[in-house]
């Protein structure tokens, strides 16, 4: 085998580690998040945190916003984890995938505080919440930002 056969083979090989992201064709889907997207609101901050006394969108409320319109335009969300024994990451994966088979994936990685049950949940619901709302393309709502901003009163 030459150089250039052996390259050929290496470069073959990194190819297919790479995982995708998304479907061969995304029209369809792309299509149907668009009319999901202009359905959806600004997710209203519903829970606080009295640790750093602050409020946050739960992951419920992030989910009230996002199934009712992903579903009625055909669209289902599919999240999870995974434990990369290589790098020894945590990663919480979403799918959004369409009727038609289209569908987009993405996923982030989370640190674990604690490496107990309930550091991997914290980080699994963090790690829901977050990647779901940046996949949609929905805000959560910013309680002192908006309380800074002072409007014109309306007529």
């Amino acid at each position: 085998m030459d150089s250039i056969e052996s390259n050929e083979i290496v470069v073959e090989a990194e190819v297919k580690d790479i995982e995708s992201t998304m479907s061969e064709t995304i029209g369809k889907i792309a299509g149907a998040l668009a009319k999901a997207q202009s359905g959806m609101t600004m997710i209203e901050c519903n829970s606080s945190n009295p640790f750093f006394n602050s409020k946050y969108a739960s992951l419920s409320a992030v989910l009230e916003v996002a199934l009712p319109k992903l579903n009625e335009n055909g669209i289902a969300l599919v999240q999870g984890n995974r434990w990369d024994n290589v790098d020894n990451g945590f990663f919480i994966t979403s799918m959004l995938i369409h009727s038609s088979g289209e569908w987009i994936k993405s996923e982030i990685r989370m640190p674990i505080s604690k490496k107990d049950a309930h550091g991997i949940g914290a980080a699994t619901t963090y790690g829901r919440r977050y990647l779901l709302s940046s996949m949609v393309g929905v805000a959560q709502a910013d309680d002192d930002g908006n309380g800074a901003i002072q409007q014109a009163p309306r007529r």
